[in-house]
């Protein structure tokens, strides 16, 4: 499969759906978290009530695969999940000829930066 580039303007109108599965993958990671403590608890109880452990590590193996099948439909639009809980996506994209990542963080209205490949968040530069 030929790797996918973006124009600035094909990410943009993607943004939409990244911030709808930004906030779902958010509230799952807070909501996984949440549980594994109350998994926790529950071993710690003794004796343990294995009904009540079964039901929450069910709980939580199916919340892994949902936000995991969340994951990869990003990635097979290819969009790179960079980090969830502070938003940060990357987009491929060629300016000048030259590879790059375009780059969107949680809260910024548009992608406006991009780096290189290797650069990361901290080499960011600003579109034209």
């Amino acid at each position: 499969m030929a790797k996918k580039y973006f124009t600035r303007e094909e990410a943009n109108q993607l943004l939409p759906y990244v911030r709808e599965e930004l906030a779902f993958l958010q509230e799952a990671k807070r909501t996984f978290y949440q549980l594994y403590l109350q998994r926790d608890q529950i071993k710690k109880q003794k004796p343990v009530v294995e009904n009540e452990l079964f039901a929450v590590e069910c709980r939580l193996e199916f919340m892994e695969m949902d936000a995991q099948m969340h994951v990869t439909r990003l990635i097979e639009k290819g969009i790179q999940v960079k980090e969830i809980d502070v938003g940060l996506f990357d987009f491929p994209a060629l300016i000048n000829g030259e590879e790059v990542l375009l780059c969107w963080r949680e809260g910024e209205p548009s992608i406006a930066h991009y780096h290189g490949l290797h650069d990361g968040f901290a080499g960011r530069k600003k579109l034209d």
